[in-house]
């Protein structure tokens, strides 16, 4: 009878150790090394303006590299391209990242954060791309390669904007979100930016299939949304932004 009763308890007792080895790692994982929050933690420091994460700290770099660049390649469109668009990007561009430059300086400075003082090999090889051309070769590699490097930090810029906790360097992310947004505008006015391209590179990099709604022949109109109630506004809405219809 014991020898019974012993057996049971020994079986409850293994299904019990079970249930837990099972459970553990449900209940646990926020506490464990190596999670998303953990690692967050682990790369931030304490700064007078809140944590200071490590891609705040890319961004940072990110900033800095981009006009040791770009700032140059302004100043040659200005003064080689032989349209007028393009050296409208390339007036742009010089005014846009002195004083983004500027601002990530004094940013840095004050987080304790070292920039780098000369562009990549890769931002080296682009400035000497665009050195070597000439006319409408000049003028594509110019638009071309620039709206690129631009659309990929815009990426960067949003994500530090929507993430840090650091006033400064959202601050910063603010600023940067104005001035490559304007120095995309004005690379797209050119006419020149291959959307094609841009779109195929950005979908080589993406293995999840695409969602969305499906396309029909004829949609319906949605319905305008419209405040409701007895309201006063002192907000006007962004200007339109000049989207053109193709005709037909």
């Amino acid at each position: 009878m014991s020898l019974r009763v012993n057996g049971t308890a020994l079986i409850i007792a293994a299904l019990v150790a079970t249930v837990g080895a099972l459970a553990f790692p449900v209940w646990s994982y926020a506490d464990r090394s190596g999670t998303g929050q953990d690692n967050l933690n682990a790369s931030s420091v304490a700064t007078q303006w809140g944590p200071l994460s490590a891609t705040d700290r890319d961004f940072l770099v990110k900033v800095r590299l981009a006009g040791l660049w770009e700032l140059p390649a302004g100043q040659q469109a200005i003064e080689r391209a032989p349209t007028q668009a393009i050296r409208d990007a390339g007036d742009h561009l010089v005014v846009g990242h002195t004083d983004l430059d500027r601002r990530a300086r004094d940013v840095a400075a004050k987080l304790g954060v070292e920039l780098p003082n000369q562009p990549t090999e890769q931002q080296q090889g682009w400035l000497r791309q665009m050195t070597a051309a000439n006319g409408q070769e000049y003028e594509r590699l110019f638009a071309n390669l620039l709206r690129n490097a631009h659309g990929k930090v815009f990426a960067l810029v949003a994500e530090v904007r929507h993430t840090t906790r650091n006033t400064l360097i959202r601050q910063l992310a603010s600023d940067a979100n104005q001035t490559v947004l304007d120095h995309i505008t004005m690379l797209e006015a050119t006419g020149l930016v291959d959307f094609d391209s841009l779109a195929n590179e950005a979908a080589g990099k993406k293995t999840a299939p695409p969602t969305g709604p499906p396309v029909v022949p004829s949609p319906a109109q949605p319905t305008p949304a419209v405040p409701t109630g007895d309201q006063s506004f002192t907000s006007t809405p962004v200007p339109d932004g000049g989207i053109v219809t193709p005709q037909s």
